[in-house]
């Protein structure tokens, strides 16, 4: 699981985090594993990125819908005036491949880099000198790891991560091509908004794409997604 802050800078960075709190509620009520690999605060305060673990059996087919933009609808508690603000959060989900014929890495293609790297205040991520970023070179696409307790155990994971972010690159490369043979315009992938949260100036959430609307906007926070998860894998395609 991956949350990027989207427009908004603090507010975005707030609702990133909001939502991490969110799913590792949910998580930890299915009984599932939690972990953090990286983390990218945010400068005055949440966080800017994350990358999260999540292992337990159908995790994938669970929070596969809740791949899309999140938007936040409130009274900013960082405005000295109380004024409504609106935020953004993407969510992007992918499963852990371990091997495909679709996924060809070669050594000459990675740029290699190690860092040390420190979490928000030890909240999510344990200060290490090991921190390794990976990037595959020809298509840009980078992966991290920052919270194993070795150089090595860092790149074996960050590889890991890197080889299903580009299975997913590939996938979904595959699947525009095939639509534009099909004459489709749509967007495709995690870049529409798929859900609204609204804590002002009434308390609701709408999944835009069931239509699912709940008022217990503190239960939901709390983690209780599966009313969402359920409408969206059980609605008719």
């Amino acid at each position: 699981m991956e949350l990027h802050e989207g427009a908004g800078g603090t507010e975005s960075c707030d609702w990133a985090e909001m939502l991490l709190r969110m799913y590792s509620k949910w998580v930890q009520r299915r009984g599932y594993g939690w972990k953090i690999i990286s983390v990218l605060p945010g400068e005055e305060t949440g966080i800017k990125s994350v990358t999260v673990l999540v292992s337990g059996e159908y995790a994938y087919g669970y929070l596969k819908s809740e791949s899309g933009v999140h938007r936040l609808v409130r009274i900013s508690p960082f405005d000295s005036q109380s004024r409504r603000h609106t935020s953004f959060c993407s969510v992007y989900i992918i499963p852990e491949i371990e091997d495909s014929p679709e996924v060809e890495i070669k050594d000459s293609e990675l740029k290699v880099e190690t860092f040390r790297a420190g979490g928000c205040g030890g909240q999510h991520v344990n200060v290490t000198d090991s921190a390794v970023r990976i990037t595959h070179i020809p298509t840009g696409i980078t992966a991290q790891c920052q919270n194993e307790r070795s150089q090595h155990q860092n790149r074996e994971r960050a590889m890991k991560v890197l080889y299903s972010r580009l299975y997913s690159h590939y996938e979904r490369e595959k699947e525009k091509e095939f639509r534009e043979k099909q004459g489709e315009k749509q967007d495709i992938g995690w870049g529409s908004q798929i859900r609204s949260y609204v804590f002002h100036p009434y308390s609701m959430i709408k999944d835009h794409r069931t239509g699912l609307e709940t008022g217990n906007v503190q239960a939901v926070m709390d983690g209780e997604i599966d009313a969402f998860v359920n409408a969206f894998l059980s609605r008719k395609t």
